[in-house]
């Protein structure tokens, strides 16, 4: 079992986090069998159906009904086997909270947010979390971010000539990855809202870890702090509208903090890619390089698509990023047989790829192998974790794929300076560098850095 420690026996399996509808949505599941068509993680351990949506449900039911069904009513619950419990609390940590089963459920349960409850309750009885996610709360409580990085360097990316104004109507919220471990992200991204004339803030040490990776596997405690503290600083700010190049970040401070601050938020969340189609589309950006013919495929992060589209609608979740890909020079744009909201999970999320590396290592590769079936160069994304774990997929096939933001490809063919300044994170940085000559742009490997991060969403 994932947990050394025994399971405290007594404890009630509910504390709260479900909802009477996600109970409900208990009922509801059919059987049909649809998810564990698109299932990423069973796509990689077929021979475990346990961990599929449909059985999760129906073991989850089974313990609920021991405790609180009929029979219990009339004839008292029974003990909850403690051995049944940790079983299913390892098969709900063996799941990236993607979200295709909601996509394609034919009962439309909806997952995501049934996953994103049931962990929490295991968590207080002491069924969880898995592995290393349990370091989650040290790290954000003591360092206010996952990479034990010092909270006054968070802007030691930026440029000594770049500008980044204390106070603004549009803030950037980088990110801990952009700020600390792909930093080529964060100085693209500054460097394109500069050459685009945009006066823009940034929180600096005072932006904290929006805490997705507290939510996925079910560790609420300091994820109210953190969602508190960066609302109100962004309030401080005087900001209307907050951009993010960060898929996690995005839907983390669209969805999350609101249900944990309790008061107005009087800005509007923007995914970055949706702010500078529009500066694409009204003639401001101008095109200075060719991105060399290359084959670009994009990979659709969980967080910005299916996790967002019933929010902030299709358009922007799903044709804003490629309509800013089919806009660059050189680029031809390369579609993945699963796309949108029935893209192919990269393995990332929900923890896993901190509680459960090879799980998140084995749906990486399938991922890169639907990106080499469309002959891509580079498999893109607008999610650096989506990035990283792309990237760990690739090496261990030793393709010679590469991988790469969005971001960064607009700002070479854009002919901007995204030089990294030296900084003391420079030897842990985690991304394929793009090298421009005259007006061609092209991508090298990244070496191998030293990070030893716990791997955070």
């Amino acid at each position: 079992m994932a947990n050394e420690k025994e399971s405290p026996a007594g404890k009630p399996l509910i504390s709260g986090f479900l909802m009477s509808t996600q109970l409900m949505e208990l009922d509801g599941c059919t059987r049909c069998q649809e998810c564990m068509k698109w299932c990423p993680t069973f796509n990689v351990y077929g021979d475990r159906p346990e961990i599929t949506p449909m059985y999760k449900i129906a073991k989850f039911r089974e313990l609920l009904g021991s405790q609180h069904g009929l029979r219990a009513k009339l004839f008292g619950a029974k003990p909850l086997n403690e051995d049944e419990v940790n079983q299913f609390m390892d098969d709900s940590y063996m799941c990236t909270t993607c979200g295709v089963c909601g996509t394609v459920c034919e009962s439309g349960i909806n997952t995501v947010e049934l996953w994103e409850a049931t962990r929490p309750n295991l968590v207080v009885r002491g069924n969880g979390p898995w592995g290393k996610q349990s370091f989650f709360p040290m790290l954000l409580g003591k360092d206010k971010n996952p990479y034990q990085a010092k909270q006054e360097d968070r802007l030691c990316f930026v440029p000594d000539d770049a500008e980044v104004l204390d106070s603004a109507k549009i803030a950037y919220f980088a990110g801990c990855t952009a700020a600390y471990r792909q930093q080529a992200l964060g100085v693209a991204t500054v460097r394109i809202l500069n050459a685009l004339d945009i006066p823009f803030c940034m929180l600096g040490k005072d932006e904290w870890c929006c805490s997705s990776a507290l939510v996925r596997t079910g560790q609420r405690d300091v994820m109210r702090d953190h969602a508190v503290h960066n609302v109100d600083a962004l309030k401080d700010r005087g900001v209307e509208t907050v951009v993010y190049a960060c898929a996690g970040c995005l839907r983390t401070a669209t969805v999350d903090w609101p249900r944990w601050y309790e008061g107005y938020i009087p800005y509007k969340n923007v995914p970055l890619a949706v702010y500078l189609r529009e500066k694409v589309q009204s003639g401001e950006v101008e095109w200075k390089r060719a991105l060399n013919d290359l084959n670009v495929t994009f990979h659709d992060p969980c967080h910005s698509g299916r996790h967002l589209m019933h929010i902030n609608g299709r358009d922007w979740a799903f044709e804003a990023p490629r309509d800013v890909y089919n806009s660059i020079p050189g680029l031809n744009y390369k579609e993945m047989t699963r796309s949108r909201e029935f893209q192919r999970c990269c393995g990332a999320g929900g923890g896993v790829k901190a509680g459960q590396p090879d799980l998140a290592l084995g749906c990486a590769v399938a991922r890169v192998k639907d990106g080499l079936d469309v002959n891509a160069d580079v498999i893109s994304s607008t999610c650096p974790f989506c990035r990283r774990n792309i990237m760990d997929g690739r090496n261990e096939m030793k393709s010679e794929v590469k991988v790469a933001d969005q971001v960064e490809l607009m700002a070479a063919a854009m002919g901007l300076d995204v030089t990294i300044p030296d900084n003391p994170y420079m030897e842990y940085q985690e991304q394929d560098e793009i090298l421009c000559k005259g007006e061609v742009c092209q991508l090298e490997e990244v070496a191998e850095t030293k990070a030893q991060d716990v791997d955070a969403y």
